[in-house]
């Protein structure tokens, strides 16, 4: 009864509130179209409020995988920020009125959160202030704000299967733009590495960005192919979605995504192949198959054509000396977040009239967090990483009284950690999604693995107490 008489009181307040809110907005502006969405909108909030992890599921795709400029279409509509709106609305109303989703605290947001303290004070400090501000302004604090309100909202089996039905589709959508760009000659840098939406500035422009976001899935749509007990259309999704992402990764030609790859492969492989050393030849083939199949051997830079260690790599080289030289004279703030291109003339030991990326997820770390950040980055990666082996090893003790969609994801988060911190070799990732939804997801699992365990425990306790009856 107390249940119902909260959610009454939820429903009539937020009621009034609407009502309010139209009645004011019609004598301001008396226009039909206050009609058509006084009509609408009742329904776009119950919507909001009753599914709050969709909203925040959506917001995250289209913000990581920028749907809204893989199609187009839908930019103008502005997306991402009225997801960004409804999500937060939604969290903030189960938090504060309903109390529907409950707040909790684990270790690894601890360091989540110094990580994201670190990296406010060196915005502060940035050599190139209004650079940083900007960057955490438009990205950063909305990254980590979700990667809480993720972990939080992330309770049951179903939200675990719609997440990872979710990003595995929405890799798909971007892997087969990608193949169609590079079909068509579109967008293509050096003329062979594919990229999307090139020519208005999307993020996707850049091959080694793209093969990131193409990545990502890449560890959930296998965990759907190789994990018994989903359904025949669950797991074919995961098999045309991997030879999609495979594909599309192949296509663009960098290094950071096949090792990224190669990583995820090898990681399903170890718990499937029994014979390491086959384990090892084969993946020995691999890496030289995939090497000759991607045609990195034809790229303009990092090509056969160039003799000794490529342009590309020396390129590298010269920017991780660049960071470390950032790092050494700031150890405890460094330049201040996505400030290395703008501190690259300053710091690089060879100058060729162009700043550069830094292509390094620790090096970036390092150079706009100092020595300091670059730790405690570490420590967070390795506290994951314990983390997702812990609940895989339970889930896997429990798979009989487990849904195959929990294990499937346990696989997939590890699988993509291991991704992750290998391709960060090559791929810029300390202050984008990937790491950080990952991170939500791993805490969320291991949140629902703990409170499983507690019920176990507490069923187990109640049974061994419960009276048994002796014969007379």
């Amino acid at each position: 009864m107390n249940g119902f008489s909260e959610q009454h009181r939820a429903n009539t307040l937020w009621m009034m509130s609407l009502c309010i809110t139209l009645g004011l907005a019609w004598n301001l502006l008396p226009h039909p179209a206050i009609a058509v969405i006084a009509g609408v909108l009742p329904f776009a909030i119950v919507m909001v409020l009753r599914q709050p992890f969709l909203m925040v599921l959506l917001f995250v795709v289209f913000s990581f995988f920028r749907i809204h400029e893989v199609l187009p279409q839908l930019y103008n509509f502005k997306i991402p920020l009225l997801l960004s709106l409804a999500s937060l609305a939604a969290l903030s109303w189960h938090i504060g009125i309903t109390r529907k989703v409950r707040i909790y605290w684990r270790p690894e947001f601890t360091l989540i959160t110094i990580f994201f303290v670190l990296t406010t004070i060196g915005v502060v400090a940035a050599s190139n202030r209004p650079v940083a501000i900007e960057y955490f302004k438009a990205i950063y604090w909305k990254i980590m704000l979700m990667t809480f309100a993720i972990a939080w909202l992330t309770r049951e089996a179903k939200d675990f299967s719609l997440a990872s039905k979710l990003i595995t589709i929405s890799g798909s959508l971007v892997g087969i733009v990608a193949l169609m760009n590079k079909a068509n000659g579109i967008g293509l840098v050096e003329g062979t590495r594919v990229t999307i939406g090139r020519d208005f500035g999307s993020v996707l422009g850049d091959p080694n960005d793209l093969a990131l976001v193409l990545m990502f899935p890449m560890s959930f749509a296998v965990a759907l192919v190789m994990t018994p007990g989903l359904s025949k259309t669950t797991r074919w999704l995961g098999v045309i979605a991997a030879l999609i992402l495979f594909s599309a990764v192949i296509a663009t030609q960098s290094r950071g995504g096949l090792l990224g790859i190669l990583t995820i492969l090898a990681v399903y492989g170890y718990r499937s192949i029994r014979s390491k050393t086959l384990l090892m030849v084969i993946a020995i083939v691999a890496m030289l198959a995939l090497y000759a199949v991607a045609g990195i051997s034809e790229r303009a830079s990092g090509g056969a054509a160039e003799d000794g260690i490529d342009a590309s790599a020396m390129g590298r080289l010269y920017a991780w000396e660049a960071a470390i030289g950032m790092a050494a004279s700031n150890p405890l703030t460094g330049v201040g977040l996505d400030n290395f291109y703008s501190n690259y003339y300053f710091y690089s030991p060879h100058w060729d009239g162009l700043n550069h990326a830094v292509h390094s997820t620790w090096f970036g770390v390092l150079a706009e967090t100092g020595f300091l950040g670059l730790g405690v980055f570490i420590a967070m990666i390795v506290a994951l990483i314990r983390t997702s082996q812990r609940s895989l090893t339970t889930i896997k003790a429990r798979l009989d009284s487990v849904e195959p969609i929990l294990y499937a994801n346990a696989q997939a988060i590890q699988a993509g950690l291991y991704g992750t911190v290998v391709s960060g070799t090559f791929l810029t990732q300390g202050f984008t999604w990937p790491i950080y939804i990952l991170a939500a997801l791993v805490v969320a699992l291991a949140q629902w693995v703990d409170n499983r365990l507690m019920l176990e425990e507490q069923a187990d306790n109640c049974s061994h107490s419960a009276p048994t009856r002796t014969s007379p």
